[in-house]
């Protein structure tokens, strides 16, 4: 008997079912749900065969942690991204063959040693030599994991990267903000939670990056979430949420009705209202009493929701991932020119394997811009 625990098991179950699976009409329901609710189960299916069908190379940094090394062989052994882990390769053996798993298809590299070492200095240097980099401490940057990882992707020697199993968000996300930079029309980077509820799948932002934007930055947030959830099969309607309406003269309630009337103007085909209670933006019977004779678009069916502040939303993410036992998918970052995603450092296997998979297809995203 297969238990939680079971994790042979469990892998052995998984790729039984992908073998076997009628994968041509799972495909073919899957690509419908743009007009439906998204559940979990149908949003997970969507993303795992995106991720196998268009292979992506990923960069894991910690291979030293013990959930990292587990989710590279599950993600090599799926099928679901091509994996480099970094790390010293006879401990990282070692660590495998206790937990009694082989590292085969898992590329391992120890940036100590790595032949493409002294290239990644001399562009590191190049790349900030006008913000004082010296090709010293360059030579001392790269011998941290995270900055070896985002040489990677700059050199076009990877596609995409997922650190923080140990190592804080700043950590993680510091050489992509000042290597990768921005994409092409985006402003800022923020992030989104993707909440897996038990009939459907909500995104939430900004819960991991921006303190406490200003209207033109939440708009700029608003936009960036629903192109996320489109570009992960959701057809998005977006509120932005306040404790009051928009009859409030409050600083924050007048912030967010700015924001959704900027962002309004950035997305005219997307339907973005706001301030918005969250009751009312997700709940249809509560917006039938609260919009009585409104016209909305939004209210009650809002599928991504966007907080007034980090205080607010990464409260709000983990309050609903607590209280309702749902998985909570992210922080996915968006608006860089490549992928680099941050991990809980209470992450589990099943968490790693999830973000790496929607890094990957953020990476095809990129490429395909």
């Amino acid at each position: 008997m297969a238990t939680k625990d079971s994790r042979a098991k469990i892998e052995a179950i998984f790729q039984m079912c992908e073998a076997h699976m009628h994968a041509a009409y799972l495909e073919t329901l899957a690509s419908t749900i743009q007009d439906k609710l998204v559940t979990p189960k149908v949003f997970q299916f969507h993303c795992m065969s995106q991720a196998r069908a268009t292979v992506q190379h990923i960069v894991l940094p910690e291979g030293d942690d013990e959930r990292v090394v587990r989710a590279a062989v599950q993600l090599a052994q799926r099928g679901l991204a091509t994996i480099t882990m970094m790390g010293e390769f006879q401990k990282t053996q070692a660590m495998a063959q206790r937990l009694g798993i082989s590292l085969d298809g898992v590329n391992l590299l120890n940036p100590a040693t790595a032949d493409k070492t002294p290239h990644y200095i001399m562009q590191l240097y190049e790349c900030r030599k006008s913000k004082g980099m010296t090709m010293e401490k360059a030579a001392e940057l790269i011998k941290d994991a995270n900055y070896f990882g985002t040489m990677m992707m700059y050199c076009g020697d990877a596609d995409g990267m997922v650190s923080g199993a140990c190592h804080t968000t700043a950590d993680t996300m510091r050489p992509a903000l000042q290597i990768i930079k921005t994409a092409p029309g985006s402003a800022l980077v923020s992030s989104v939670f993707f909440m897996l509820l038990p009939d459907q799948v909500y995104v939430y932002g900004d819960c991991a990056i921006n303190v406490d934007p200003d209207a033109q930055a939440l708009a700029n947030i608003a936009v960036s979430s629903a192109a996320t959830a489109s570009a992960f099969g959701i057809k998005p309607r977006v509120a932005l949420i306040s404790y009051a309406s928009a009859s409030s003269t409050d600083s924050t309630t007048i912030k967010m009705s700015e924001g959704a009337k900027l962002a309004k103007e950035m997305a005219p085909g997307v339907p973005i209202e706001g301030p918005m209670q969250f009751d009312t933006a997700v709940d249809e019977s509560v917006a039938a009493l609260k919009m009585a004779g409104k016209h909305s678009e939004v209210a009650g069916r809002a599928n991504v929701c966007i907080f007034p502040d980090l205080n607010a939303g990464n409260n709000t993410y983990k309050a609903v991932q607590q209280a309702s036992g749902c998985i909570a998918m992210g922080p996915i970052m968006q608006g860089l020119r490549k992928p680099v995603n941050d991990l809980s450092r209470g992450c589990t296997v099943d968490d790693i394997v999830n973000t790496v998979v929607l890094t990957a297809i953020q990476a095809l995203q990129a490429k395909e811009a």
